[in-house]
């Protein structure tokens, strides 16, 4: 932060050198100028994008379509795991709903059955390698995108047995999960809370930042790269982040902490897990190192989020 203010200061200093103003009203005019313009300029840490945008890309995500823009109904069904697995679990509700566990939770069987349906046999099976599902808990994915639906009111509880929603039920017969689908997304990234998946520290902005990371994927996933290029480069961006990370204790040292928490949390279980990014690397629920993963655009990329300023 402190290199930042320097060069912000060396900047000013620089634009001042040789001017001459007639009143204190002149000078805080050209200085109002030089800041509007140098907000309007692309810089390199925000990998072309200027201090503004990037403002409304954190601040007003869903709001800024000169900036970026959340479709609100696709073309096509949606390739996403958070797709497939909603969809799962609306066919096993069905139109009769399922009564919960004691605990309010799928029951077993059904979580059994959505998780071998969503990873096929081979993959189900090296899932469940150190453990079989024996609750809810046991399928993470299929409790993160239980709950996210009961927060975007698509399932809810009633009489004792989970049901679909009338909305819900409407889009499905009208669209399947094309209209559904954004409406799930726009809940996962503005209010289901990411830090609920992991046990890293809480660091908010990693989630606020979640249309930064989808912007970065954007301009370098076109092809293959590992998982500590975009947590550097959102780093580089934001370097205040690693305040949020030293107010709680750390496992590993700042570094290696800070790569594998954005790993998981932003790029394998926001962007993989939405479809906006594809992974290479995952073993499981015993997840491969973070050095081992990597990353390129995925399927939804570009077409559920767009950026009309192009790469």
């Amino acid at each position: 932060m402190d290199d930042v203010r320097d060069s912000i200061h060396q900047e000013i200093q620089e634009a001042l050198a040789g001017r001459a103003f007639e009143s204190m009203e002149d000078a805080q005019a050209f200085l109002n100028a030089f800041q509007t313009e140098r907000n309007q300029r692309p810089l390199e840490h925000f990998h072309g994008l200027s201090p503004s945008q990037v403002h409304r890309l954190l601040h007003h995500p869903l709001e800024s379509p000169d900036v970026a823009r959340v479709a609100e109904q696709l073309d096509a069904e949606p390739d996403a795991p958070l797709a497939r697995l909603f969809g799962l679990l609306a066919e096993a509700i069905g139109e009769k709903g399922l009564k919960p566990t004691a605990k309010g939770n799928f029951p077993r069987n059904a979580c059994r059955e959505i998780m071998r349906a969503w990873l096929g046999e081979a993959r189900y099976e090296e899932y469940t390698r150190f453990g079989g599902i024996n609750w809810e808990y046991d399928a993470e994915e299929l409790h993160a995108t239980r709950v996210v639906a009961e927060v975007a009111g698509l399932v809810r509880k009633y009489r004792g047995r989970f049901i679909l929603s009338r909305s819900a039920r409407a889009m499905l017969r009208n669209s399947g999960l094309r209209e559904l689908y954004p409406h799930l997304f726009r809940t996962y990234v503005t209010e289901f809370n990411w830090a609920y998946r992991d046990g890293y520290p809480a660091t908010p902005f990693v989630q606020q930042g979640w249309l930064f990371t989808a912007y970065l994927l954007h301009r370098h996933g076109d092809e293959e790269r590992p998982a500590e290029f975009y947590a550097d480069a959102f780093l580089q961006a934001f370097p205040a982040v690693e305040m949020e990370m030293e107010e709680e204790p750390l496992v590993l040292p700042l570094e290696q902490e800070w790569q594998s928490l954005y790993a998981v949390r932003s790029l394998e279980r926001f962007a993989a897990f939405t479809g906006l990014a594809v992974m290479r690397g995952d073993t499981g629920r015993l997840r491969a190192p973070f050095e081992a993963r990597h990353f390129r655009a995925g399927p939804l990329l570009d077409v559920l989020v767009t950026f009309p300023g192009g790469r």
